[in-house]
């Protein structure tokens, strides 16, 4: 399933969030943020949007959105190292636009900067007092070296993803963070079952791999 396609179902999702819980603007952004980035994040575990034959302008706007990528990132470490300020919808775009750049890319340096973007999230985490983003930093710092489609599109990683979104909804306190998390992370294991490998679900324990089309 195209990388697309996932980000597609995902924004649906957080639209559909928006919908259903009481609406407010900052509310709408962080539902769409939240079920976007959750119908990707599975594929932080190799190749996903862009990748394969790349043509001028994605390639630039691969480049784009990676050096945007860092210099968001930069702004919001010296932010937070040197002013003692930290915005949650700043960092969380900033590091968005980041890893959406390295998920179109595959080899040791592109896992690298995935893990180095994890341990900042850590070390944010672990600053700041706020566990979602340490579970969310060693999340995005251990999946870029495990093999696709593995342990990344599986139950227990749908149910980790769970928990990161449950400690983010605790933390900012918007109603739905949670179930938006997990409906779009699954979105994109459902979506992967209407490919010929389909998801291993219970992988290492029963390593059969489910699917919606026929053999």
């Amino acid at each position: 399933m195209k990388g697309s396609t996932h980000l597609a179902i995902g924004a649906a999702i957080g639209a559909a969030s928006t919908l259903y819980y009481p609406f407010h603007p900052n509310h709408g952004a962080v539902y769409m943020l939240v079920a976007s980035f959750s119908a990707l994040a599975a594929d932080l575990d190799g190749p996903s949007l862009l990748s394969g034959k790349l043509g001028k302008l994605s390639r630039w706007l691969r480049g784009f959105a990676l050096w945007s990528g860092i210099l968001l990132v930069i702004a919001n470490a010296y932010w937070f190292v040197f002013e003692d300020w930290f915005s949650f919808q700043y960092s969380s775009i900033a590091v968005v636009v980041l890893l959406l750049s390295l998920v179109t890319s595959q080899g040791t340096i592109r896992n690298a900067l995935v893990s180095i973007v994890g341990l900042g999230l850590m070390y944010a985490g672990l600053r700041s007092g706020q566990a979602w983003l340490m579970e969310l930093g060693g999340f995005v710092a251990w999946v870029p070296w495990l093999k696709h489609r593995g342990m990344t599109h599986t139950v227990w990683a749908l149910l980790i993803w769970g928990t990161i979104g449950w400690g983010l909804e605790k933390q900012i306190g918007i109603p739905g963070v949670t179930a938006t998390a997990v409906a779009g992370y699954a979105s994109h294991l459902l979506a992967d079952m209407l490919t010929p490998n389909g998801v291993k679900w219970l992988s290492p324990l029963y390593k059969k791999s489910f699917k919606f089309i026929p053999r």
